[in-house]
């Protein structure tokens, strides 16, 4: 098939499927009570826990601190909110390095950012082209004198049929998986 046939078929069937967006979030176990706590003081410390083959890893990690950084500064999630980068370490390491903190801040959360990223499926469905982003992240609470933290995971989507998206909504989107993920308040 020429080439200008091909695209004008895709074009087409996009125009057939639509490109109508979807967003979805789960929690794992679900429900869960809010992180957040509005009259708290809390430490965020988040690492990324790529899988072995991911790419473009610096460019997703700034997306992931800019996201992080602006939920905190704009959520409302917290009374004062300080946030970390812990350096690659092994999960283990993460979690004492959380448990010890718990002596300074009411609550201690623990991000780690194991999908942040486009997707892309071809041939998916009618519209030939499936997409959007998602965002996955193991979510930990620690709190002064539960020496067991509660952790979960939120695994957020958005996009659909004939929907193709780059890596600029990546700081909106890791957000957004943070309001289904923590809870703000209501402002």
């Amino acid at each position: 098939m020429p080439r200008s046939r091909l695209l004008s078929l895709t074009a087409a069937l996009l125009a057939v499927g639509g490109c109508a967006s979807t967003t979805t979030a789960q929690l794992s176990p679900a429900p869960q009570e809010p992180v957040c706590a509005a009259s708290a003081t809390a430490l965020i410390l988040w690492k990324p826990q790529w899988r072995v083959d991911q790419k473009d890893v610096l460019a997703r990690e700034a997306a992931a601190a800019d996201g992080l950084s602006q939920f905190f500064e704009r959520s409302g999630c917290f009374k004062s909110a300080s946030l970390e980068r812990l350096p690659q370490t092994s999960e283990e390491a993460a979690q004492a390095t959380a448990a010890d903190a718990t002596k300074q801040y009411e609550k201690v959360v623990l991000v780690a950012v194991r999908e942040l990223g486009p997707t892309v499926k071809i041939g998916a469905s009618l519209a030939v082209v499936e997409g959007g982003t998602e965002v996955v992240l193991g979510v930990s609470e620690f709190m002064p004198g539960k020496p067991v933290p509660r952790t979960f995971t939120v695994r957020w989507r958005s996009g659909g049929p004939g929907v193709l998206k780059g890596v600029a909504s990546l700081p909106h989107d890791m957000q957004a998986a943070l309001v289904a993920g923590l809870q703000p308040p209501v402002r």
